[in-house]
């Protein structure tokens, strides 16, 4: 499968249109500054949107930066005079300074080019500045102190004067007293206002410069909003933020009168927002590395998929009602910060320090960053009186989370966010969020463009909803398969890490809703997958992600849909969302097993047919295919089931309830509801079931369906009698591909119904046919094989398996079959028990005249003792005189006691395959039986094991073989110097594309090793000197050299284990060459660049002791053993050992002798 990981995708995914063009990946410096919204584009700056008055700056991870915005000069503005900052000497002095401190936030500087006396902070009007809006504003400094200022909104700032005069004098169109007439006329409204402490939205205490201008310039305002504190009046926060100190500061604005506070909201909005399509809102080049440094940490950066806006997290309403003073305003948590849209993920940055803020860093400044996946989005909600929008995300099983934000970008925030939803998910015709935004605002949805990834972007869309959960993508692993029926198929594989062999409920939700609306896959398989852990799981935080509609927008009229289990829910909405998906295997994955009882409580089932069937009865959904095999079945899921067969409107293709558990009554219940399906039924697996059959009764039943393609009836229990299971005139109705009746009784009229059926021409289309088990005799398969066989000598395209049958008897006919070439291109005949050898041979003489055989399969035969040399003879001149066998298994297994025990003869027979020019494949593994019977079979059949000699014949046959490509002999007892060998081998050889890398035997060899010393050493320790070891060291005692065989350590050991270790890399390194060498010669692509082929052939067999001397001298022995211990397991205590603590290595097989 592939598999992709948590880190988001190894590829560099492809971008809207309406992206820039992809960068490189690097970030490096940038220069500049930039508007809002930054994405990622060097000097060239996009079109004003026609919902936000900025264009749009982009973000060069090459260090290209942002496109400059110049700025038209401001007013100069006079620096504020500083606060004295002597210690007071009592408390009351203590709380007038502070007081006097914040007056000073308030107070407007004062320049040398101020046109107002006494440096009292009234500011000089530029040139052709528009007088928007003014009143009279009270100042509270403090619960002792007030002072009233006037407000002067204009087409460029938001000033504010010590008084109305001031403000007359600054601009004549305002009277000079209340009294005045109104000269401004309707357009600039004149109001009584109060006005909080304006402070720094991040710190109250960073605004105590005295640089600080009493004028906000319009283009730097990032919000202005309403404030929600449940006070008797009306409150307006106005945010900005300095583009080049990132300092951040609030006007707060108390209005008793609702008009006045629509006016002032009203009239600060527009003329932000006019400001800002001269003077877009910016971002300096430190400001924005630094929210892509962020989203490098958490992996979420691409330069085609950046953006950034500065919004303010607006407190919550149930925060701001807990104010108790007049003071409270002023501790609000509003926060300035970078809303930057990832490519999974939206995330909330706080803002850089400035390097002209105070020392003083308060609680807010403290919070890093939060992340939100973007498919976790439920509802996007832009308010119509102001600046303020809503962000709620939900994860499952989650409560839902609601960012309370503010910006002038809010339209172009909703539809960045609308524009990376439909990236992540581009096969979802509805998004899964809901978008509300005021009448009159148009936010259309940019066309999707063509993706040219595979499968309908389903990696891009399963990456991003794994890292919206915070799971590892690289732990889901999948196939697709697409030479398959309803192709393609997609197929779940259990999880990568060995160590959890179920998904977690994340990852699973994680793909299932990855797969929704996804038609790529015409098949979808879940076999083997254990989806119990979402059996009865309910989520109670909302239902966002239950379907209540199709794909072509009928409703899902289904009552309690809201408050089914997450499976049910799942599974509705994959089913309904797809109108190509036909076809899902559910085989084995749920192991529950129903508690009906007669208590009257039902037990809910399995689920699965509660979720689907009801849909395929009310035609929502397309799946006409569902394979329930392996789930045990209740009396729910038989009421859903046979609710829905009985509908003909249904359309079910298939029935396939094999070890469900069925009785004669739940069968039989089945089978009649699948009646009114008998038009469309192709496939009936009811194997393995508890029920009985009555073939009288079944006839009636199964003769109904005529467009049958499939029939599995293995494993199944009949009823006694001499009728054949199937009548032959059912039989020759139907065009079958497939039968199976392994396991199950045949008597001799089913044979005859079986034969009558091969030798029909409605039989053309069978290609498998299962036997395997039924009680058959070599005349049986001789009846089948004459019956089917349309012209002698040319061979059929038919699988025909008969497995553990008694074929030694009559066994004579078959052979005679055989040798006439009467047999179909593949045969299966595993293990056969022959109880003479002559039988045995006889089959092998036939095989090797055979011309019609293909494939054939004899593996795990059994003989009575050692093949003769006759019978290795017969073997060797099938191999050499068959040119017809592509495909050959004669595979032996220890479990069976008694297994194909061909000897030393077998390599003897392998000599044969050089003069082959025919066999592709050949596997001749011994494969390893249960855990329990493993060592009984390895010390009654040694010999069957192919060893060094057998390694010495497969690479003759190697070097003058030219058609063989797969070799498969695992399991033989081939060590290192028989790898070598094979290697040495292969070498030569330009055809063989696969040889295995014997991982099992280089397992066991180092067991092997460590065992060998242990005995050694407590042998040595009691004083005893036997076996072949023992032997080494009297020779050596006898030679006058004074080993330390009695003083190895465990360091020694392992570095007798890593010595052995890097020898097989070294040969598997070489195999790996050579056959990527083939490769490349049969695909016709260039060979990759000569390494040299070093021999590797060792002089001699290596003793466990010689290696133990080679590395005697090791002085790095405490790394030595750290390392061969974590790699290998291998802990080699002596008497000191805890029992039980010498793991050694996992259970293997293999060999060190030579």
């Amino acid at each position: 499968m592939p598999k992709p990981s948590g880190d988001g995708s190894a590829e560099r995914r492809k971008s809207f249109a309406f992206f820039p063009l992809p960068l490189s990946h690097g970030l490096t410096a940038v220069h500049g500054a930039g508007p809002e919204g930054s994405t990622g584009k060097l000097k060239k700056q996009r079109p004003a949107s026609f919902i936000s008055a900025s264009p749009m700056a982009v973000f060069d991870g090459e260090g290209s930066g942002l496109t400059d915005q110049k700025q038209p000069p401001s007013p100069k503005l006079r620096p504020g005079k500083l606060a004295k900052s002597a210690r007071p000497t009592s408390i009351f002095g203590s709380l007038k300074h502070s007081l006097a401190s914040e007056d000073t936030l308030l107070r407007p500087a004062a320049s040398k080019d101020s046109w107002a006396d006494g440096g009292k902070g009234a500011v000089a009007p530029a040139p052709g500045m528009v007088v928007l809006q003014h009143g009279e504003v009270q100042t509270t400094g403090g619960m002792f102190r007030k002072r009233k200022e006037y407000l002067v909104l204009t087409d460029k700032q938001l000033l504010r004067f010590k008084s109305q005069s001031r403000a007359a004098e600054a601009f004549p169109c305002i009277p000079a007293s209340l009294g005045r007439s109104n000269t401004m006329g309707s357009s600039v409204r004149h109001s009584m206002v109060s006005v909080g402490s304006a402070q720094d939205i991040n710190s109250i205490n960073s605004l105590s410069s005295a640089d600080n201008s009493s004028g906000t310039p319009l283009h730097q305002v990032i919000a202005a909003y309403k404030v929600e504190d449940g006070r008797p009046y009306f409150s307006i926060e106005v945010a900005h933020m300095d583009n080049e100190t990132n300092h951040s500061s609030s006007m707060i604005l108390q209005l008793g009168d609702p008009k006045e506070a629509e006016s002032w909201l009203a009239s600060v909005g527009n003329a932000s927002r006019t400001a800002r399509l001269a003077e877009p809102i910016a971002f300096s080049q430190s400001s924005v590395e630094y929210a892509a440094r962020r989203l490098e940490q958490e992996r979420d950066y691409d330069p085609t998929h950046f953006r950034i806006f500065k919004v303010v997290r607006r407190a919550s309403a149930k925060t701001q009602g807990r104010s108790g003073s007049v003071d409270d305003l002023a501790k609000m948590n509003s926060s300035v910060c970078y809303l930057v849209i990832g490519v999974h993920k939206i995330h909330l940055i706080s803002a850089p320090k400035g390097t002209g803020r105070s020392s003083t860093t308060s609680l807010t400044d403290l919070t890093s960053r939060s992340s939100y996946g973007i498919v976790t989005l439920t509802s996007i909600h832009l308010k119509a009186a102001d600046d303020a929008f809503e962000l709620t995300f939900r994860v499952p099983l989650r409560q839902a989370s609601t960012l309370n934000l503010a910006s002038v970008s809010a339209p172009e925030i909703a539809l960045c966010i609308r524009e990376a939803a439909e990236y992540l998910r581009p096969e979802w015709l509805k998004q899964s969020f809901s978008l509300i935004y005021p009448f009159g605002l148009e936010l259309p949805t940019p066309p999707v463009p063509a993706s040219e990834e595979d499968n309908k972007c389903f990696d891009r869309t399963l990456t991003a909803y794994c890292a919206a959960y915070d799971v590892d993508t690289s732990n889901i692993c999948y196939t697709v398969s697409y030479d398959v029926e309803d192709a393609p198929l997609f197929a779940l594989l259990p999880p990568a890490n060995p160590r959890r062999p179920n998904y977690s409920v994340l990852e699973l939700l994680a793909l299932l809703r990855a797969l929704r609306y996804n038609e790529s896959f015409g098949s979808i398989s879940f076999r083997g997958i254990n989806l119990e852990v979402l059996h009865s799981l309910r989520d109670f935080y909302g239902t966002d992600h239950v379907a209540g509609t199709t794909r072509s927008g009928l409703t899902i009229d289904i009552k309690g849909q809201g408050q089914k289990s997450l499976l049910i829910q799942e599974l509705r909405a994959l089913a309904v969302k797809s109108e190509k998906l036909r076809r899902v295997d559910f085989s084995g994955c749920i192991e529950r097993k129903p508690q009906d009882d007669d208590t009257g409580v039902k037990d809910p089932g399995c689920e699965i047919v509660e979720a689907l069937f009801p849909l395929c009865r009310k035609q929502l959904t397309t799946l006409d295919w569902i394979i329930l095999s392996g789930i045990e079945l209740g009396e729910t899921d038989l009421d859903y089931l046979v609710d829905a067969a009985v509908e003909k409107a249904s359309n079910f293709r298939a029935l396939e309830v094999s070890r469900c558990g069925l009785t004669d009554r739940s069968l039989q219940l089945i089978l009649n509801a699948m009646l009114s399906q008998e038009n469309t039924i192709e496939s009936i697996d009811i194997s393995g079931n508890l029920a009985r059959l009555s073939p009288l009764s079944f006839q009636g039943q199964i003769g109904h369906f005529g467009f049958i393609r499939k029939l599995n009836l293995s494993r199944v229990h009949r009823t006694s009698g001499p009728e054949p299971l199937v009548a032959p005139e059912t039989m020759l109705s139907w065009r079958l591909t497939e039968l199976d009746l392994s396991e199950t009784s045949v008597n001799e009229q089913t044979v005859d119904a079986v034969s009558a059926y091969l030798a029909s021409s409605m039989s053309d289309s069978l290609h498998d046919l299962w036997l395997n088990q039924c009680g058959l005799t070599g005349r049986d398969v001789a009846v089948f094989l004459h019956s089917m066989t349309r012209t002698p000598g040319v061979a059929r395209k038919l699988h025909l398996h008969i497995s553990e049958n008694r074929l030694e008897k009559d066994h004579g006919l078959l052979v005679k079959a055989v040798a006439q070439n009467l047999t179909p291109s593949h045969m299966t005949m595993k293990m056969v028990d022959y109880k003479k050898e002559d039988h045995f041979r006889e089959l092998i003489k036939a095989l090797g005249k055979n011309k019609t055989l293909c494939y054939l399969d004899i593996s795990k035969a059994s003989l009575p003792y050692d093949a003769s040399d006759e019978t290795c003879e017969a073997l060797k001149l099938m191999f050499a005189h068959n040119d017809t066998l592509e495909e050959l298994d004669i595979s032996g297994e220890h479990a069976h006691l008694e297994v194909a025990k061909f000897g030393i003869g077998l390599n003897h027979a392998l000599t044969g395959l050089t003069k082959n020019k025919a066999l592709k494949v050949l596997r001749i593994e011994c494969r390893l039986p249960p855990l329990s019977l493993s060592t009984a079979a390895l010390m009654k059949n040694p010999d069957q094991k192919l060893g060094l000699q057998g390694a010495n014949t497969l690479s003759s046959v190697l070097e003058q073989n030219c058609s063989l490509t797969e070799i498969y002999c695992e399991h033989n007892d081939i060590n290192l110097q028989g790898l070598t060998v094979l290697v040495d081998g292969l070498a030569k050889n330009q055809t063989v594309l696969y040889l295995p890398s014997m991982d099992h035997e280089r397992m066991e060899t180092l067991q092997r090793v460590e065992r060998e010393i242990q005995s050694t050493r407590a042998e040595t320790n009691s004083g005893t000197h036997k076996g072949s070891v023992r032997r080494s060291l009297a020779s050596v005692k006898s030679s006058g050299h004074q080993h330390r065989h009695a003083e190895y350590t465990d360091q020694d050991v392992l570095a007798a284990v890593r010595v052995m270790d890097e020898k097989w890399d070294h040969q598997i390194q070489r195999l790996q060459n050579f056959l990527t060498r083939n490769y490349c010669t049969a695909s016709g692509l260039p060979l990759p660049l000569d390494k040299g082929d070093e021999n590797g052939r060792p002089d001699t067999a290596v003793p466990t002791l010689g290696l133990l001397e080679k590395v005697s001298t090791v002085s790095e022995v405490s790394s030595l053993s750290e390392e061969m211990s974590s790699k290998f397991g291998l802990l080699i205590g002596g008497d000191d050992a805890p029992e039980g603590g010498r793991s050694g290595l996992a259970s293997s097989v293999g060999s060190l002798h030579a």
